[in-house]
């Protein structure tokens, strides 16, 4: 039986079951209700997923449960291929001009609790078969040119609150049970009504409206939710106006305090596998635009021409988890700031998990520094300045506005990206979560790059916020430097094989000339050299507790309290060299011990 399942779900990956039958279905009544060119652009036979498609809403398990196409100028007829969505819960149409008969496969849409055709032309008879939908609500047919009968099996309907039939050519007699209705509607039509139930009709013999009972329900109701609304607007107005600011704060803050205006939530997508297989060329690998320790991430067009980067999940050992993984998605997207990598959507199969970003035109800080191509710009200091701030900004957001706060652990240069106008954007934050969300019986492992990683954090696998600032004081080295983290290619020269290391050596020597980029040729301003070091040296000291905050690693950046901090430090590093020296002195270790024990003690055992 296992295997039976397994070879199942395997078929459904293959063919995409749920996605495809739902697309087909949908697809099928966009060409039956003729429409035109340019109306449901989106709805692509090659995007499987109808999850994507404007006007379709779907649940967290990808099932369509909501289509809306009012007043869209339709002249086609109804496909009988829409009964085939069983979770579909509401379907509105009204307002179109569709033709003929509402097809009996409509009887089959077992968890339809809305249905609106009203103003349209459709013809023929009311089908019994909607006397099945059980669940169904709202039956609203008005203004349509239907005839025969109203169907007895709509009198078993017993949650039906509002049934609207005026307006059509209907005949006979109008089903007894129906009266019990709260809401209803007969008039327009050639319908009668007699004996015990002719007090409930209009006086022109059609039922035109509700009972005596239904009407003080109504009125009950009315001055009651008036009221209800009354003090809902009260409560409302007071809860907003005491909490807007935080709101703002946790939410939206920038680090200037405002609300950054060019930010807009939007509903987190579900892509389906097949449709970021089109998008990617089945994951081409020409269409790499990097690797790290989460997986590959592939340059991807969607059937809309949107340009997007797609990261493929590879550290998934088993299948399962979508339910938590989806919800650690989620958390991620709520995280909204103008440095940080904004999330357009997701994809789960049982074997796959894929994230989907916009695309960065200048793509990562690393790239900038180290991989391009001749004739592409240099990274020019301003920008590098622009990019430790903003990055800064982005990483104390994470930390003291999100709830739960978010701990990147792989903060380094290949993982800020560059927007159009070289703007810092965070990407990867919470990816380390979100693999790891699956494991509950294995402690976290270490999450990183080597040369990023913080000493506590390699050497215990716990991390917190200060792990992130000894990785942000290494990537302002990358910035200052172009150099990476480690480089083995120093040792032709010295013994620093760790950036850190060889910059600290630089430092004490006042060397700074040395340490900055050749690629700036000396296009830069020397004391801003010096506060980027002083900054990135006390973000990478080997106790997290002696590390800033990143709240004040901004306002260092900005010009505040850098200062004090560096001279306060310095003592502190004066003591310890006197304590090497003294050790040295004692058992007679070389320079180069030292330097090796500086290594030691920054970057952990390894």
């Amino acid at each position: 039986m296992e295997l039976v399942f397994s070879l199942l779900a395997f078929s459904c990956l293959l063919l995409g079951c749920m996605a495809d039958f739902q697309g087909e279905a949908l697809f099928a009544l966009k060409q039956s209700l003729q429409a035109s060119p340019k109306q449901l652009l989106d709805w692509n036979p090659n995007m499987v997923n109808p999850c994507t498609w404007s006007n379709v809403m779907c649940d967290i398990s990808n099932n369509v449960v909501s289509l809306a196409l009012p007043s869209m100028g339709f002249t086609g007829s109804l496909s009988p291929k829409i009964g085939t969505l069983k979770t579909l819960t509401t379907l509105s149409l009204q307002g179109n001009g569709i033709t003929g008969k509402i097809p009996e496969e409509f009887g089959n849409l077992s968890s339809l609790t809305s249905l609106d055709l009203e103003n349209n032309h459709l013809i023929d008879e009311i089908p019994s078969s909607l006397g099945n939908l059980k669940n169904l609500k709202y039956l609203i047919l008005n203004h349509n040119n239907l005839s025969g009968n109203i169907p007895d099996s709509l009198a078993s309907l017993d949650n039906l609150i509002s049934l609207q039939l005026s307006s059509n050519q209907l005949s006979g007699r109008i089903p007894s049970q129906l009266f019990s209705i709260p809401q209803y509607n007969f008039s327009g039509n050639k319908l009668t009504c007699g004996g015990d139930i002719h007090h409930l009709c209009a006086s022109d013999g059609n039922g035109t409206g509700s009972s005596n009972k239904t009407k003080i329900q109504v009125i009950i109701g009315v001055v009651g939710g008036f009221f209800g609304m009354l003090f809902l607007g009260i409560l409302l107005y007071c809860l907003c106006k005491s909490r807007l600011k935080g709101y703002k704060r946790e939410v939206f803050v920038d680090v200037a305090g405002e609300v950054d205006r060019t930010i807009a939530f939007g509903q987190l997508k579900r892509f389906s596998y097949r449709e970021l297989q089109i998008a990617t060329d089945n994951f081409n690998e020409k269409n790499v635009l990097g690797q790290g320790g989460f997986g590959k991430v592939y340059k991807g067009l969607l059937g809309d021409n949107t340009k997007v980067a797609v990261k493929r999940l590879t550290d998934y050992e088993s299948p399962g988890g979508d339910a938590a993984f989806q919800r650690e998605v989620e958390m991620i997207s709520v995280a909204v700031h103008r440095n940080l990598l904004r999330l357009i959507g997701f994809c789960t199969t049982p074997t796959e998990r894929l994230l989907v970003y916009p695309y960065m035109q200048n793509l990562s800080v690393a790239y900038r520094l180290r991989e391009i191509k001749p004739g592409e710009p240099v990274l020019d200091w301003p920008n590098r300045k622009r990019i430790a701030l903003g990055t800064a900004r982005g990483l104390e957001y994470l930390h003291e506005h999100c709830n739960p706060k978010i701990i990147h652990r792989d903060v380094k240069a290949a993982n800020v990206l560059l927007d159009e106008d070289f703007e810092a954007v965070v990407g990867d934050f919470g990816l380390a979560k979100l693999v790891d969300v699956r494991k509950t019986n294995v402690t976290t492992q270490v999450r990183g790059t080597m040369g990023h990683i913080a000493p506590e954090y390699l050497s215990t696998g716990k991390s917190s916020e200060r792990t992130d600032v000894f990785g942000y004081g290494i990537m302002l080295l990358e910035l200052v430097t172009g150099q990476r983290a480690i480089d083995f290619s120093r040792l032709e020269e010295e013994d620093e094989v760790l950036l850190l290391d060889h910059v600290k050596k630089l430092e004490r020597e006042r060397k700074l000339d040395a340490i900055v980029d050749k690629n700036l040729n000396n296009e830069f301003d020397i004391q801003d050299v010096q506060m980027m070091i002083q900054v990135a040296l006390l973000c990478t000291q080997s106790t997290p507790e002696e590390r800033p905050a990143m709240s004040d690693v901004v306002r260092m950046l900005e010009g505040e309290g850098l200062a004090e901090r560096w001279e306060e430090w310095q003592s502190v590093e004066v003591t310890r060299r006197q304590e090497y020296e003294r050790l040295h002195s004692r058992f007679g270790w070389g320079d180069d011990s030292i330097h090796n024990q500086d290594a030691i003690e920054l970057s952990g055992g390894r």
